[in-house]
């Protein structure tokens, strides 16, 4: 019913920028958060920033300062700015959403995931 396209991933040198993109699509009625997660290999999956419907943000430790998430709800679209990138930031990020697609139905749903590799 609702799919994400993630894009914006690529490789870039230590402390170079990035900008991911997430654009849901299909029935959405509202868009209660977005978000993106990331898992790098051997570790668990984990959250790197959300935002709400209501423009609030939450960011993990590790990023704090250094990544901005935003969102374009006319779009239904949400971004996450990466600036100093880190070796440590590479990983598999993941965009999520909680979206109702009507009065009664809400779920959360998965990008695909999109890779973004820091060198040395």
């Amino acid at each position: 019913q609702v799919q994400l396209v993630e894009s914006g991933g690529g490789l870039v040198q230590a402390g170079g920028s990035l900008r991911l993109s997430c654009a849901a699509s299909g029935t959405i009625f509202t868009i209660n958060a977005m978000g993106w997660y990331r898992q790098a290999p051997g570790k668990q999956r984990e959250l790197v920033a959300a935002i709400t419907s209501g423009g609030s943000t939450n960011y993990a430790d590790s990023v704090k300062g250094r990544f901005t998430i935003s969102r374009d709800n006319a779009k239904n679209t949400v971004y996450l700015q990466m600036n100093s990138l880190k070796p440590e930031d590479t990983a598999v990020y993941y965009c999520n959403a909680d979206i109702s697609s009507n009065w009664y139905l809400r779920n959360d749903y998965w990008g695909q995931g999109t890779q973004v590799t820091v060198s040395s």
